[in-house]
Order: structure tokens, then sequence, then C-alpha cells
């Protein structure tokens, strides 16, 4: 009798001690989802919730809004602005990311394979640009392109090449590429340090064996060093296509989408119509988000299409 009333109080011990890590679990998984989750909901999916019945919305902000339906969008099919931004867009989606990525991955195939004794130099100098905030990158480069003191006139005159006080940025012919070169400038030091880690990582073996077989240095970046780093140049091309999308700060400081909107894009667009000088319509901004956020979507399954996600091994 003793025996078995003392097998029942550890069996009533054993599952007070389950039912107890059940509850320090249960308790640690509300206090480790919970804000994270609260967060999500109330800064991402909340707003973007708000910004799908906005854009059913004639609204100014301030006045008593009005209902629409689907006004907006269908005045967004005839509104020339709207194109002529989302073809600058495909422009910079198309030209930005390959220039970044491409010197990237040369620079920090150069530097992995030419042992520098500079090269931790080198990744600090890199990834200056990207300490810089977008502020500061754009005013940098509006005094370099500036017609009246600005240094890519003077090189240009060192050289022999008469510039004559041209501004880059109030032509349309050179405004919309101009500004190529900053956003490759301040994009290339932050992916070039990534590329340099992840070539790092490849088995020296690997090289060793090419170079024995007689490859050169391209082969060897063509046929081993991309393919080995696929995953790592997929999840970087994501972030550069969606970044270049979205990204309007450098564009809004330097030129403004100007001259004539020759420099416009879609958030720059959107953002002006909701707080710009001429227009307060939260709405149609609205409606424009929500066209953006779709373009955004289909850029994201396109990539994921036609450069799948695929594991490697050494």
């Amino acid at each position: 009798m003793a025996a078995e009333v003392k097998k029942i109080a550890v069996s009533m011990r054993k599952r007070a001690g389950a039912g107890k890590v059940k509850r320090q679990k249960a308790v640690f998984l509300l206090i480790a989802i919970v804000p994270s989750f609260g967060g999500y909901l109330l800064f991402t999916l909340y707003p973007n919730i708000l910004s799908i019945y906005y854009s059913l919305l004639n609204w100014d902000g301030l006045s008593e809004p009005k209902f629409v339906g689907f006004s907006n969008y269908i005045f967004m099919v005839s509104d020339q602005f709207v194109w002529r931004a989302l073809y600058h867009n495909l422009l910079y989606m198309i030209v930005v990311p390959f220039a970044i990525l491409i010197i990237s991955l040369l620079l920090a195939y150069l530097l992995n394979n030419k042992p520098y004794r500079e090269n931790g130099f080198y990744k600090v100098l890199y990834f200056f640009t990207n300490i810089l905030s977008a502020v500061v990158v754009a005013l940098l480069w509006s005094f370099i392109f500036d017609g009246s003191f600005g240094l890519l006139n003077g090189i240009l005159e060192l050289v022999g090449i008469p510039a004559g006080g041209y501004y880059w940025l109030g032509d349309t012919r050179t405004a919309l590429w101009a500004l190529v070169i900053p956003m490759v400038w301040g994009g290339v030091g932050l992916y070039a340090v990534i590329f340099m880690n992840a070539i790092s990582g490849i088995p020296k073996s690997i090289y060793e064996a090419a170079i024995i077989e007689g490859a050169r240095p391209m082969q060897i970046l063509i046929k081993i060093t991309i393919p080995l780093i696929r995953g790592v140049i997929r999840v970087c091309a994501l972030f550069v296509v969606l970044g270049t999308i979205k990204g309007f700060e450098m564009i809004m400081i330097m030129t403004n989408g100007g001259p004539e909107g020759s420099t416009d894009v879609i958030g720059l667009y959107m953002f002006n119509m909701a707080f710009g000088k001429e227009y307060h319509n939260y709405g149609y901004a609205s409606a424009i988000g929500m066209v953006l956020f779709v373009i955004l979507v289909a850029a994201k399954l396109i990539l994921d299409k036609y450069y799948p996600d695929e594991g490697v091994e050494y």
C-alpha cells in the first residue's frame, strides 16, 4: 500500500513538473512572439489595410473624406505622369542593380584573390559610403554635378574637355542618367563587403584545383565563384531591386523629379501627391502606393521564378 501511494506521489510530481515546464514554455513564447507580432500588426499590417481603404477615398487629409470606389485606380490608368514615373523606375531597376552587383562582385573577387595587406582597410573604405545617409550622399553629388563650381566640370576642364558651366542635373538629357552614378556609388560598398565575406568561405582547395587545370581568373569567377555564392547573389539582387523601386529620397533631394519630370519615379510622385505643395490627395496617393506594393510583390515573384534559391554544398 505504501509503495502504491509513493508511486502515485511520484507520478503527480512528474505531472506537476511537466505542467510547470509547459507553462514556462508558454510564457516564454508569449514574451518572445507577442511584442514582435504586435509590432507587425500595428506598424505593417494595419497601415497597409488602412491604405487600401484610403485608396477608395477622395480625401485631402483635412476635410470630410468622400468614398469614390475605384475612381482613383481608373484615373491612374490615364495619368501620363504615373506611366512616366514607372518608366523611370523600370530603367533604374535594370541599370542600377546590374551595375551595383557587377562592380561589387568584381571588387570582392579581386580583393579576395589578391591578398593585399590593405584588404581590411579597403573593406572599411568601401563600407564608408553606407555609413553616410542618403541626404549626405545626395548633397555631395549635387555639388559634384553643379555647373558653377562642381568637381566634375573641373575635372573635365583639366583633361581638356570644355564643360562650359554645364548643369548635369538641370538638363533633361543628362539628369536621369546622372542620378545613376550616386545610386551605384552609394550601394557598391555594402555588397562588395558581403561578397568578400561570401567568397572567403569558399574552400581554397577548389581554386587550387581549378588553377592546376589551367583555368584563367575570369573562368574561375564565372564557373566557380559565382555558382558557389549564387544564394548570396540572389538575396543581394532582391534587396537592390526592391530598394531601387521603393527609393526616392536621393532623387527628391537632388532634383525633386525635375527638370520637367525627367527624373520622377513612382515613389516620389506618390509622396508629392500626398504631401507636395500643389496636391494633397491622400486617396490618390494611397492608390499609387497600392500599385507600388503590387509591383514589389511581382518583382519578388519574378526573381523567385527566374532566379530560384538553390542550395550549394562544397
